[in-house]
Protein backbone atom coordinates (compact mmCIF):
# COMPACT_ATOMS: atom_id res chain seq x y z
CA UNK A 1 0.00 0.00 0.00
CA UNK A 2 0.96 3.62 -0.85
CA UNK A 3 0.77 6.79 1.17
CA UNK A 4 -1.45 7.67 -1.43
CA UNK A 5 -3.57 4.85 -0.99
CA UNK A 6 -3.32 5.44 3.01
CA UNK A 7 -4.64 8.78 2.19
CA UNK A 8 -7.11 7.79 0.38
CA UNK A 9 -8.17 5.28 2.90
CA UNK A 10 -8.52 7.41 4.97
CA UNK A 11 -10.86 9.75 3.46
CA UNK A 12 -12.83 6.77 2.00
CA UNK A 13 -13.45 5.01 5.34
CA UNK A 14 -12.92 7.13 8.77
CA UNK A 15 -16.36 8.39 8.86
CA UNK A 16 -17.90 5.15 7.82
CA UNK A 17 -15.75 3.21 10.52
CA UNK A 18 -16.44 5.73 13.35
CA UNK A 19 -20.02 5.25 12.81
CA UNK A 20 -19.84 1.59 13.26
CA UNK A 21 -17.93 1.58 16.36
CA UNK A 22 -19.87 4.47 17.89
CA UNK A 23 -22.86 2.28 17.79
CA UNK A 24 -21.43 -0.80 19.15
CA UNK A 25 -19.81 1.28 21.64
CA UNK A 26 -21.79 4.47 22.47
CA UNK A 27 -19.17 5.91 23.76
CA UNK A 28 -17.89 8.77 21.55
CA UNK A 29 -14.51 9.06 23.21
CA UNK A 30 -13.83 4.93 23.07
CA UNK A 31 -15.02 5.11 19.05
CA UNK A 32 -12.16 7.68 18.51
CA UNK A 33 -9.90 5.73 19.83
CA UNK A 34 -10.56 2.92 18.05
CA UNK A 35 -11.00 4.18 15.04
CA UNK A 36 -7.43 6.17 15.54
CA UNK A 37 -5.98 2.70 17.01
CA UNK A 38 -6.94 1.15 13.57
CA UNK A 39 -5.53 3.66 11.46
CA UNK A 40 -2.26 3.65 13.42
CA UNK A 41 -2.08 -0.26 12.59
CA UNK A 42 -2.84 0.16 9.14
CA UNK A 43 0.02 3.08 8.74
CA UNK A 44 2.51 0.42 10.91
CA UNK A 45 1.52 -2.39 8.20
CA UNK A 46 1.63 0.39 5.36
CA UNK A 47 4.08 -2.34 3.05
CA UNK A 48 1.87 -5.50 4.28
CA UNK A 49 -1.52 -4.60 3.36
CA UNK A 50 -2.84 -4.53 -0.09
CA UNK A 51 -4.63 -0.70 -1.05
CA UNK A 52 -7.95 -3.06 -1.79
CA UNK A 53 -7.77 -4.74 1.40
CA UNK A 54 -7.52 -1.18 3.37
CA UNK A 55 -11.55 -1.27 3.86
CA UNK A 56 -11.38 -4.86 5.25
CA UNK A 57 -8.64 -4.62 7.28
CA UNK A 58 -9.73 -1.52 8.79
CA UNK A 59 -12.89 -2.88 10.21
CA UNK A 60 -11.03 -5.81 11.34
CA UNK A 61 -8.59 -4.58 13.15
CA UNK A 62 -11.27 -2.08 15.24
CA UNK A 63 -13.99 -4.56 15.74
CA UNK A 64 -10.83 -6.67 17.49
CA UNK A 65 -9.73 -3.44 19.10
CA UNK A 66 -13.17 -3.12 20.43
CA UNK A 67 -13.82 -6.58 21.53
CA UNK A 68 -10.65 -6.19 23.48
CA UNK A 69 -11.63 -2.59 25.10
CA UNK A 70 -15.13 -4.50 25.72
CA UNK A 71 -13.12 -7.57 27.79
CA UNK A 72 -10.95 -5.17 29.92
CA UNK A 73 -14.21 -3.41 30.88
CA UNK A 74 -15.74 -6.40 31.91
CA UNK A 75 -12.92 -8.06 33.88
CA UNK A 76 -12.83 -4.06 35.61
CA UNK A 77 -16.59 -3.86 36.25
CA UNK A 78 -16.74 -7.31 37.64
CA UNK A 79 -14.00 -6.50 40.45
CA UNK A 80 -16.02 -3.50 41.02
CA UNK A 81 -18.98 -5.50 42.35
CA UNK A 82 -20.48 -2.40 44.01
CA UNK A 83 -23.64 -4.03 44.53
CA UNK A 84 -25.87 -0.84 42.29
CA UNK A 85 -27.72 -1.62 39.73
CA UNK A 86 -26.59 0.96 37.02
CA UNK A 87 -28.96 -0.56 34.23
CA UNK A 88 -31.97 -0.30 35.95
CA UNK A 89 -34.25 2.41 34.82
CA UNK A 90 -37.83 4.11 35.80
CA UNK A 91 -37.87 6.40 32.55
CA UNK A 92 -40.34 5.82 29.98
CA UNK A 93 -39.48 6.16 26.15
CA UNK A 94 -41.26 8.65 24.00
CA UNK A 95 -38.07 8.80 21.18
CA UNK A 96 -37.88 5.89 18.85
CA UNK A 97 -34.17 6.17 18.59
CA UNK A 98 -33.73 5.84 22.57
CA UNK A 99 -35.96 2.37 21.70
CA UNK A 100 -33.89 1.01 19.12
CA UNK A 101 -30.82 1.84 20.76
CA UNK A 102 -31.85 0.44 24.26
CA UNK A 103 -33.10 -3.04 22.13
CA UNK A 104 -29.93 -2.83 20.86
CA UNK A 105 -27.99 -3.13 23.92
CA UNK A 106 -30.05 -6.37 24.28
CA UNK A 107 -27.99 -8.01 22.23
CA UNK A 108 -25.02 -9.43 22.26
CA UNK A 109 -21.58 -7.83 20.88
CA UNK A 110 -20.96 -10.19 18.35
CA UNK A 111 -25.08 -9.99 17.07
CA UNK A 112 -24.85 -6.19 17.90
CA UNK A 113 -21.75 -5.72 15.59
CA UNK A 114 -23.10 -8.24 12.83
CA UNK A 115 -26.63 -6.63 12.74
CA UNK A 116 -24.78 -2.99 12.60
CA UNK A 117 -22.53 -4.02 9.63
CA UNK A 118 -25.35 -4.87 7.35
CA UNK A 119 -28.16 -2.87 8.23
CA UNK A 120 -26.77 0.25 9.04
CA UNK A 121 -23.33 0.14 7.10
CA UNK A 122 -24.88 -2.04 4.22
CA UNK A 123 -22.05 -4.89 4.52
CA UNK A 124 -22.60 -8.26 2.53
CA UNK A 125 -22.45 -11.14 4.37
CA UNK A 126 -19.18 -11.75 3.41
CA UNK A 127 -17.71 -8.87 3.78
CA UNK A 128 -19.19 -9.31 7.47
CA UNK A 129 -17.45 -13.05 7.63
CA UNK A 130 -14.25 -10.92 6.25
CA UNK A 131 -14.42 -8.53 9.72
CA UNK A 132 -15.40 -10.70 12.16
CA UNK A 133 -13.80 -13.95 11.34
CA UNK A 134 -17.12 -15.58 10.87
CA UNK A 135 -18.36 -18.09 8.03
CA UNK A 136 -20.93 -16.49 5.91
CA UNK A 137 -23.82 -19.04 7.57
CA UNK A 138 -22.64 -18.26 11.24
CA UNK A 139 -23.11 -14.65 9.73
CA UNK A 140 -26.12 -15.05 8.74
CA UNK A 141 -27.36 -16.73 12.54
CA UNK A 142 -26.27 -14.50 13.80
CA UNK A 143 -28.11 -11.67 12.44
CA UNK A 144 -31.25 -13.74 12.22
CA UNK A 145 -31.03 -13.73 16.16
CA UNK A 146 -30.54 -10.46 16.67
CA UNK A 147 -32.98 -9.63 14.31
CA UNK A 148 -35.38 -11.73 16.69
CA UNK A 149 -34.10 -10.52 19.61
CA UNK A 150 -34.66 -7.14 18.72
CA UNK A 151 -37.99 -7.64 16.99
CA UNK A 152 -39.46 -9.54 20.07
CA UNK A 153 -37.87 -6.51 22.44
CA UNK A 154 -39.95 -3.88 20.00
CA UNK A 155 -43.32 -5.61 20.23
CA UNK A 156 -43.64 -5.29 23.92
CA UNK A 157 -46.02 -2.00 24.62
CA UNK A 158 -44.04 -1.76 27.96
CA UNK A 159 -40.20 -0.77 26.00
CA UNK A 160 -42.36 1.70 23.63
CA UNK A 161 -44.72 3.51 26.07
Amino acid sequence: MTIEEYNKAVDLYADNLYRFILKSCKKDAMAQDVVQDAFEKLWIKLENVEGSKAKSYLFTTAYHTMLDIFKKEKRMTEMDASGEDKHSHSEQYTDVSEVLQDALSKLSDIQRSVLLLRDYEGYSYEEIGEVTGLSDSQVKVYIYRARLTMKNYLVKMENII
